[in-house]
């Protein structure tokens, strides 16, 4: 597979303050990592129920979104503004806390289900499964029952270090998929990840 012509990126979490800084809001953080390194800033759009910033990265312009319509309704900003752009889930990558991953490891897919995540579980509801996702692993504290106030309190500091840690990895290889395509930038994440 050659080039991969993303047109939105989008980032799932929680707006507000309170939720700025806890595990279920990584997605948002890989979003405005990626508007800070590309000179975007986020303005809020009501019509697409989220803020949005347009960045250029390997020569291709790209929409961010976070939406503000809180994690379990992700999916409606997303088909907002895939509609109005006209952008198809295949040049969409979603960006979301993963529990079944390590801290600190990121990974690529195309497609799949939502394994119980509530963003991704809205936003298929919305444009089905064929869109790219970038899984931030979180880590999962043990338990079923456990989850909800895992993902909504702030990691202790070695593993929020090592959540950015992977963000900015992933962030490196995002020109990778732009240009290269899933491959080369899965090769280039995966083995990164894998040294560390």
């Amino acid at each position: 597979m050659s080039e991969l012509p993303l047109k939105i990126i989008a980032g799932l979490g929680n707006p507000g303050p309170e939720h700025q800084s806890t595990r279920h809001n990584a997605g948002f953080w890989f979003v405005d990592a990626l508007a800070n390194r590309h000179g975007g800033e986020f303005r809020d759009y009501r019509k697409y129920s989220g803020e949005t910033a347009r960045v250029t990265i390997a020569g291709r312009e790209i929409i961010l979104l976070k939406p503000t319509t809180y994690m379990n309704r992700s999916g409606l900003a997303i088909r907002q503004l895939s509609d109005f752009f006209k952008v198809p889930p295949e040049q969409i990558l979603v960006v979301h806390d993963e529990l079944d991953l390590p801290v600190g490891t990121a990974r690529f897919k195309f497609g799949g289900g939502h394994g119980g995540h509530n963003g991704l579980r809205d936003t298929i509801a919305h444009v089905g499964e064929n869109f790219w996702r970038l899984r931030l692993g979180i880590g999962h504290p043990g338990t079923k029952a456990e989850v909800i106030d895992y993902v909504l309190t702030r990691a202790p500091r070695a593993e929020e270090d090592a959540i950015i840690d992977a963000v900015n990895t992933a962030a490196d290889c995002i020109p990778v998929l732009l240009e290269l395509g899933a491959e080369k930038a899965m090769a280039k994440l995966h083995a990164r990840a894998v040294a560390h």
